[in-house]
Parts: structure tokens; sequence; C-alpha cells
């Protein structure tokens, strides 16, 4: 069950451990992927000194090996080498949970430390950050195959009968760095983190698509895996008409439960992939020109309808990130590169990106305070 939380500060916490993850780069990773992994390295640095501000007793930063170990399988290895002590747990990506402030940290240390079974996420449904009291025996008998983080607090609550409440009222909570385009969006929140330096055309692209939701004249398209809270700050928080396509939500568990055997009943679909489908990837720039002044489009839901909703059959992150940053020379893949140059080339400003462009960072994207 999945309740708002309440705040519990003041109440002394049994020991918590933090545990910070982030995966470790392949050596012969691009120059994008080796800056996001400095980027999330500076990240995990900060949260491990907040942490322990905050009233954690340890926090732990590993990086994990690029390989096939499930999620489940890090984390019950991670317990075994605390023991079976009553301590709880808080459990997150390098990347996740950028903007948390030093209240929401003492939230989840509480949560953690409570003194019987229960959990706290940052989303229930896809968490980047969940706080387990009495993690030993919490996690017991948690499966070594669960694929990732983001499955966690709903096999707690569906399998293992424990309470786990969540932040979805605090959206800044669900901002992730995935992209080095998210380290532009969030670098006046979280200044001194690397950026990439060739960004030129993206900055200019977002000063235009700010312009474009500041003008009451104007349509603004935002396409992608949209949650009903982020679109409420997207249509109350700019002058500009909104015109949202969503699509796709829940993608990530969607695939993870199909990893665990229990495959959705069908695959990824897009209405904007279909059309691409029919015109080609050049054609992205004439259907946003078309239906608005300026647009965010999320590619990740393009390429899961295109390719299925394992990431392993998209192109490589390496390019992810370069057409993020609308740089289709160095994007590799034929149809990724002709599908950046289109959103280059239009004749409206459009960016490219993931879940926290058009969802929780789109905020940030449009210039909108609060």
């Amino acid at each position: 069950m999945h309740l708002s939380v309440a705040r519990l500060r003041g109440v002394a916490p049994a020991p918590v451990t933090v545990l910070i993850l982030a995966p470790a780069p392949d050596p012969g990773a691009g120059p994008l992927v080796r800056l996001l992994d400095e980027a999330r390295t500076a990240l995990a640095g900060r949260h491990r000194e907040a942490f322990l501000a905050a009233g954690a007793t340890s926090a732990v930063f590993r990086r994990e090996p690029a390989d096939e170990t499930p999620f489940g399988a890090r984390l019950r290895a991670f317990l075994g080498e605390l023991g079976a002590g009553p301590g709880g747990l808080v459990v997150l990506g390098a990347g996740s949970i950028p903007l948390a402030t030093p209240g929401d940290l003492e939230d989840l240390i509480q949560a953690a430390g409570a003194g019987a079974p229960g959990a706290l996420a940052n989303s229930f449904f896809s968490a980047d950050a969940i706080a387990v009291a009495c993690a030993a025996e919490t996690l017991r008998d948690l499966p070594a195959d669960l694929a990732g983080d983001n499955a966690l607090p709903r096999w707690l609550a569906e399998i293992a009968g424990i309470e786990v409440r969540d932040m979805r009222d605090r959206r800044d909570l669900a901002v992730d760095v995935d992209s080095p385009l998210d380290l532009l969006l969030i670098a006046n929140a979280v200044p001194g983190l690397p950026v990439p330096a060739d960004a030129a055309a993206v900055r200019t692209r977002i000063d235009a698509v700010r312009a474009v939701a500041a003008d009451p004249a104007a349509e603004l398209l935002v396409a992608g895996r949209i949650a009903a809270a982020d679109l409420a700050r997207i249509e109350w928080g700019t002058r500009a008409r909104t015109r949202a396509l969503v699509e796709e939500r829940g993608l990530r568990t969607a695939s993870l439960a199909a990893a665990r055997g229990r495959p959705n009943r069908r695959p990824p679909r897009s209405l904007l992939g279909d059309l691409l489908d029919r015109d080609g990837p050049a054609g992205l720039g004439t259907w946003a020109a078309r239906f608005s002044d300026g647009a965010l489009v999320d590619t990740r839901v393009l390429l899961a309808a295109r390719l299925g909703a394992d990431e392993r059959a998209w192109p490589a992150p390496e390019d992810r990130h370069a057409s993020d940053l609308l740089l289709p020379d160095a994007v590799a893949d034929p149809w990724l590169r002709e599908l950046t140059a289109s959103a280059l080339a239009a004749p409206v400003p459009v960016l490219l990106g993931g879940h926290t462009l058009v969802g929780p960072g789109s905020p940030l994207a449009l210039g909108i305070d609060g």
C-alpha cells in the first residue's frame, strides 16, 4: 500500500546505512558516457556527505561492474556484508534525487531507522531511492533475480506484504541524472557538476522552448512518459497552450516484469513512433512544427516502440547522449542520427531526451519556478 509520507523527525532511529550505487563505465566508453560517470561520482560524494549530515550512521559509495548481475543479487550480497543487525538501509543510484533537500534526506533516514519493517520510496512505481527499515528482516526473501531498484517497492508491498509509503508529492525527487542533458537542466540548482562542452545547439533550443512556454499565443508539445502531476505543473507554470501525448508510462517497470517472466500484454507502442515509421525519422521536425511552436520529446519511448523495451537493443548510450545534445554527427546509429538531425533542423525548437526532460525535469527545461 502506498501512502503519503508523514514527517517523523525527532525520533531517534536505529543505525542506518546508505548505499549509493553507480555502474562502472566500460573501459572503452565514449566522452559523454565518461562525463556522465564523472558527474554521478560527484553527486555520489555529495549524497554521502549530505546523508551523514542528516543523521545516517554510515554511507557507502559502490561502483558495480557493468555485467548481467541483477539488482536483487547485488543487494543481497551487500546485506550479507552488513550482517543481521537491526539497522535500516537507504539504497539509491548515484544520479538519483540530485534536487533532494536536507529535509528529504532526513525523512528517508527516519523511515529506514524505524523499529518495525516498512519502506519509504521517492516513487512507488519507479523508485530511484528507497529506505527500508529492519533491512535484514524486511529483505530476507528478496529474489536474487529482481532486475532493478525500480521494482523494489512493488515487490515489498505486493509480495513481502510490507507497508510502502512514497514521496510522490515531491516531484523534484523524481529528477534523475540519466543523460548529459539532465546535467544542463539541473546546473543552476546543483552548481559545480561537470557539463558537456559542446552544448551550444541544445542551449539555444532550451532558451527558445522557454520563450515558447512564456508566450500565451504559442502551443507547446510534450510527448512521452508524462505523469499527471508533471503535466499539471507545465499547464499551470507556462502561458502557452499545452498539447500532451502521454505514452508508455511505466515502460521501465514493465520491462522488469517481462524479465521476470511476467510480460506486458503488448509490446511498447507509440503514436508518434508510428508516424515516424511511415515518414521516416527525418519527419520529426515536420510533425513537431505542424502541431506546436516548440516540443519536448521523450526519444526513449520512440526507441522502445521501434526496438523493444530492453535497452540493450537500443543504440549505444553514447549515441543517445549525443542525440540529447542535438549532435547528429556524433551519433553512429543511422535512424537516431537522422531523427536528431531532423530535430536540429526543425522550424520550431525541439528538445530530445528521456523521462527527466518530459516529466519531473520539465519545469527546469521550461524555466518554470516552483
